[in-house]
């Protein structure tokens, strides 16, 4: 999910995620009137696919707003990541009615129900054009945000339905094949199913605060390892903050006799993170070979002691930091 983009203005994204909004929700009360008067619970059932699609875009909208908010003192690291909530909303929804699909498919195979194949036809077609509208407007978004990405899903999936349901209702018309309404039914929630499962991994990688997807961690700590003036790294930590913000923390263990370098070792780390591997934010905390933490953690932190138990001292204050600060001071 990481890269260079194209960067859309940000108030140019916003119109156009108000007007999806608009047209959609204009669809959902003409796909329900008409589910009505054709009698088609098919129908009745985009409408309800296709109200996810504005309530996923209005979610996408308030957290493209909301993403832009400064730190403070309760969000220190900023509310980027509401971007990233409301796309696990949004893939989270788009799951629960892909399942709601395959059920009501059953049971149409069940119970097959009359439809007017003309009106079927008639709105899937109106739908078509409106989904494909839709899509135009947050393709070039979707590109750079996650967020967008998860609605821009949302219309492709209604897309590809209303072309499913306009070749059901010709079938229909022509054969009255009813069995082809839950045939096609099953079709659309499968693939919304399958392009769901497929992105929500990345959602859920970035929450749980996992490796960027494109970076190897293995990669990163040995550019590390391999800098001059260092001898170890551990309790070391990568992830995304944002979904194109990744971040390092770590301990760098600095070699014998080269202390009063720290800084300057410190600074060629941050540059090499930055320019070979766009990580622009790193944490970097510096020991001394002599006081270094004592048989660390590679990757992540001390696995915390028993309560009770004597084993397990936080090294990470000890003589190491003390040493530090006295050389600096």
């Amino acid at each position: 999910m990481a890269g260079h983009h194209n960067h859309v203005d940000p108030n140019a994204g916003d119109a156009r995620v108000f007007w999806a909004v608009v047209v959609n929700l204009g669809l959902t009360v003409a796909q329900i009137i008409g589910g009505i008067l054709s009698g088609s619970l098919a129908m009745i059932a985009d409408a309800i696919h296709n109200l996810s699609d504005a309530l996923s875009l209005v979610i996408a909208f308030l957290a493209r707003k909301i993403a832009r908010r400064p730190a403070d003192s309760t969000m220190t690291f900023g509310y980027g990541r509401a971007e990233v909530v409301a796309a696990l909303i949004n893939y989270t929804t788009l799951i629960v009615i892909g399942l709601y699909l395959i059920y009501e498919a059953v049971m149409r195979f069940i119970e097959p129900e009359g439809v007017d194949g003309w009106l079927v036809v008639i709105i899937a077609g109106i739908a078509l054009i409106v989904d494909a509208a839709t899509a135009l407007l947050t393709y070039s978004l979707s590109k750079e945000s996650v967020n967008i990405r998860a609605a821009f899903v949302h219309n492709v999936a209604d897309a590809l339905g209303s072309i499913a349901v306009i070749v059901a209702g010709t079938l229909i018309i022509l054969y009255d094949w009813r069995w082809i309404d839950p045939l096609v039914t099953l079709l659309i929630a499968g693939y919304i199913l399958w392009m769901s499962f497929s992105e929500i991994g990345d959602v859920i990688r970035i929450l749980m605060l996992g490796s960027p997807v494109d970076l190897k961690t293995e990669k990163v700590l040995d550019a590390m390892q391999r800098m001059d003036g260092v001898t170890g790294v551990h309790h070391f930590h990568l992830w995304q903050m944002q979904e194109h913000d990744n971040a390092v923390q770590a301990h760098l263990v600095v070699a014998a006799g080269r202390w009063n370098d720290a800084d300057a070792i410190k600074a060629e780390v941050k540059c090499v993170l930055k320019d070979e591997f766009s990580i622009a934010h790193s944490t970097l905390e510096l020991e001394c070979s002599a006081h270094a933490c004592i048989d660390p953690e590679q990757i992540g932190d001390e696995r915390q002691p028993l309560p009770g138990s004597d084993q397990g001292h936080d090294h990470d204050h000890g003589a190491g930091e003390e040493h530090e600060h006295q050389d600096k001071h």
